[in-house]
């Protein structure tokens, strides 16, 4: 049993690999908690098909692909805010444009590259075994970054996502968290891009914080279980890839499911089984 967990820990590709999906997978389910709350899911989803022009840019040009993202992830992420505060159009008629142009120009111009099947697979479904030690470091940062800035504006998030009219009446500056909760949300689609990939990325937002939410009502509750299970479904995702020689953006995903699976039918009192019952 022992040497079933230690075996693949002595190839170094697999140790970086354990490690950054950890990271992506804590930070993910932590965000994920107010993308779930706040009814974000269509949004985190938009943004992480929106950067692809930034990767693709970065990868013609020879530059760091997480620069590329990160650069475009923000201006999209900005510019979906703008358009949404507006009020001309729907939030969902925006960023469903947004959406699928960003988009559509990313594959555009991927298809000008020679090897345009496996990058775009790269891309979308990511490769986490493929994670190097810059991309480790790169990872790391981003993932602490956005985790001090929730541990900071907490309080304010809380008072945004749970009671609009008390953010106004202690007068919260309620357009920059916004914003800011939207440029955390393009920083974590960057930092979880090698690990899960763009096609996958929403499950890692959505999937442990939508586990948790059938557990626990109390917000710090829910963050510590989204990151529990994010952190699960990481270790048990990448063991299982290694073993079954299946994709690893996909094992770790298949894995957080499960665990929903499992909750939706057994949480106490609230899980399919015991309402039947």
């Amino acid at each position: 049993m022992i040497e079933l967990l230690t075996e693949p820990l002595q190839y170094a590709f697999v140790s970086r690999a354990l490690i950054a999906a950890i990271l992506v997978g804590t930070v993910c389910s932590v965000l994920g908690v107010y993308v779930v709350l706040r009814g974000m899911a269509f949004l985190g989803d938009a943004l992480a098909h929106t950067i692809l022009p930034g990767v693709v840019g970065a990868f013609l040009l020879d530059l760091p692909l997480a620069l590329g993202a990160i650069v475009v992830g923000i201006l999209t992420a900005l510019g979906i805010g703008f358009l949404t505060e507006r009020g001309d159009l729907k939030e969902d008629t925006a960023i469903g444009v947004i959406f699928a142009g960003m988009f559509a120009l990313g594959i555009a111009m991927l298809s000008a590259s020679n090897n345009y099947s496996v990058d775009l697979a790269h891309f979308l479904f990511g490769n986490l075994l493929g994670v190097s030690q810059s991309d480790l470091l790169v990872i790391a940062g981003l993932s602490l970054l956005v985790l001090l800035t929730i541990a900071i504006f907490y309080k304010e998030f809380l008072v945004i996502s749970f009671d609009s009219v008390l953010a106004a009446t202690l007068r919260l500056p309620a357009r920059f968290l916004n914003y800011l909760l939207l440029v955390l949300i393009a920083v974590t689609i960057v930092t979880a891009l090698q690990v899960v990939g763009i096609a996958l990325m929403l499950a890692m937002f959505v999937t442990p914080a939508a586990t948790a939410s059938l557990l626990t009502k109390r917000l710090p509750s829910m963050m510590g279980l989204a990151a529990l299970f994010g952190i699960l479904s990481s270790i048990v995702g990448v063991y299982a890839s290694y073993y079954l020689n299946v994709a690893s953006g996909a094992a770790v995903v298949l894995v957080a499911t499960g665990f929903f699976i499992i909750a939706f039918l057994f949480a106490p009192q609230r899980g399919l089984v015991f309402r039947r019952n």
